[in-house]
């Protein structure tokens, strides 16, 4: 006699459903793409993180490009942490399918100290090369290049709430909440290659520099960090949805989404003021610095430490 609290077998989901569930989306080779993501939604994935991601690679193929977030959100910089971020190591906050992509073989890493981001495929190496050298989620950082080139984004099981590319409108809008390369943190480097980029021999002697990235908020954005602009979204059918397992997975322009982001955050929405009347401003906190990004020109000061690397 079975048991009346025994919780119901979940089907596997294996590779075929994935890849199934991916070109019903229509994504395809050559496109690029910003995954978000949650293995759990699925149920139970055959084959785990790395199939989801080879599956991902098979698709867009090396002629595409797929980037994941590999944030730590300043864990290693807490109470107990080892203090520095090190991209060879430092594990990222975002789940188990980014956490296991950046440890792969071919995918690079960028050097933001608290949200790296991590990408394979035709452009890798240009979208995170010079992360450290712009603003976090500036037109130039890895998903404000992508978004400029026609990118997507793919969620798996998870929402807009989750979707960095809303700091990507944020920041190119002027969002005042938002401060440019205000905070600084220790970046443990690899043996400097090309350009100032590590390279990855282990065997080489590794430094210590200052790096910078964005000053978060005092509190949450009440549009953003809400995605009250996702229904926007699904209004207007800018984004198609599909059911992989147990997963919802929507599939979305990045162009798309700064419009619709960019109109919320200059009108408001939902009762809540546009960002030229909002009175939240960047957080202070001990590693709070003055700026190294000349905001007018748009360009890392000459004297800024992020040129040494």
């Amino acid at each position: 006699m079975g048991l009346k609290n025994e919780p119901p077998s979940t089907p596997e989901v294996t590779r075929a459903d994935i890849v199934a569930g991916l070109r019903r989306l229509g994504i395809s080779a050559g496109d690029g793409l910003m995954v978000h993501s949650s293995l759990k939604s699925l149920g139970r994935a055959e084959g785990g993180a790395e199939a989801v991601i080879q599956v991902l690679m098979e698709i867009v193929t090396s002629e595409g490009t797929l980037v994941m977030p590999s944030f730590n959100h300043g864990a290693p910089f807490a109470e107990g942490g080892v203090g520095y971020y090190d991209p060879r190591s430092t594990p990222t906050t975002n789940g188990a399918i980014p956490d296991r992509f950046w440890r792969m073989s071919g995918v690079y890493r960028s050097l933001d100290p608290t949200h790296p981001i991590a990408a394979w495929g035709k452009h890798a190496r240009r979208y995170t090369e010079f992360h450290h050298r712009t603003v976090t989620m500036g037109p130039d950082s890895p998903l404000g290049l992508l978004g400029r080139e026609g990118g997507l984004g793919l969620f798996m099981g998870v929402g807009h709430k989750v979707n960095t590319y809303h700091h990507v409108v944020e920041t190119t809008t002027g969002a005042p909440c938002l401060g440019p390369r205000t905070e600084s943190y220790p970046v443990l480097l690899p043996v400097e290659g090309r350009h100032g980029r590590p390279a990855v021999e282990p065997a080489m002697k590794p430094r210590l520099v200052q790096g910078r990235t964005w000053g978060w908020r005092e509190r949450g954005c009440p549009i953003t960090d809400a995605a009250r602009y996702a229904g926007t979204m699904e209004s207007r059918r800018l984004q198609e949805e599909t059911t992989i397992g147990a997963a919802r997975v929507v599939l979305f322009r990045l162009k798309d989404c700064f419009e619709v982001v960019a109109e919320a955050l200059r009108d408001g929405m939902d009762c809540f003021p546009p960002c030229r009347r909002c009175p939240i401003r960047p957080r202070r906190v001990p590693q709070t610095v003055p700026s190294d990004w000349d905001s007018r020109n748009q360009r890392l000061l000459p004297d800024s430490v992020a040129w040494t690397y």
